[in-house]
């Protein structure tokens, strides 16, 4: 029996959202100012009073855009170093490292950006489908490729990837609202499983 797992990354695997603990990290000087400068606009958001993509476009982009892509893989690979595997929630891990792997596909799918979640992705033998960091020249435009990967953009990108393949039962793990269209797509769906 064929199964393909779909997992959320933030919130569901891990215990803290990672886009503002990588941010952060990258870069904390830049950060708090940045941060500080945004607090209208997250406020905004929490009211839902502005668009949640166009929010953090602008977020990432103000700590990230212009950097190359080589440093931003090496401080994502530090990030990684410095997160796993105490940022990962125990209930998660003991899932994944009791999954048989032989009759199944796992897909990390997320929100987030791949820069940072491709070595978590590695880590756990995910394939990873998430937010697209467009690079031109080896450098980050600031731009995302295509929409963030939220909401059914989500069961898009799921659809796209698995095309024509073949299987018996798909699952999926979230925590959110965002993960609502892909719990809903699934066959079979956990809602904070691993709380």
């Amino acid at each position: 029996m064929k199964k393909l797992y779909f997992f959320d990354f933030d919130g569901t695997l891990t215990y803290k959202d990672t886009m503002f603990l990588f941010l952060n990290f990258y870069d904390s000087k830049k950060f708090r100012l940045q941060f500080i400068k945004f607090i209208p606009l997250f406020v905004l958001l929490k009211l839902n009073l502005t668009n949640a993509e166009k929010v953090k476009k602008s977020f990432v982009s103000s700590i990230l855009k212009g950097q190359s892509k080589s440093r931003i893989e090496k401080r994502a690979q530090d990030f990684f170093n410095s997160f796993y595997p105490d940022g990962i929630r125990q209930n998660a891990l003991d899932f994944m490292k009791n999954m048989d792997r032989t009759k199944t596909e796992s897909y990390l799918v997320t929100a987030s950006l791949d820069i940072w979640v491709k070595p978590f992705a590695e880590k756990f033998q995910m394939q990873l489908i998430a937010t697209q960091a467009e690079f031109k020249n080896g450098v980050f435009t600031g731009n995302f490729i295509g929409s963030n990967c939220n909401g059914s953009e989500k069961v898009n990108r799921i659809k796209a990837v698995i095309a024509d393949k073949k299987y018996d039962k798909t699952l999926g793990f979230g925590d959110t609202s965002g993960d609502q269209e892909m719990l809903a797509w699934v066959n079979e769906s956990h809602f904070k499983f691993f709380h």
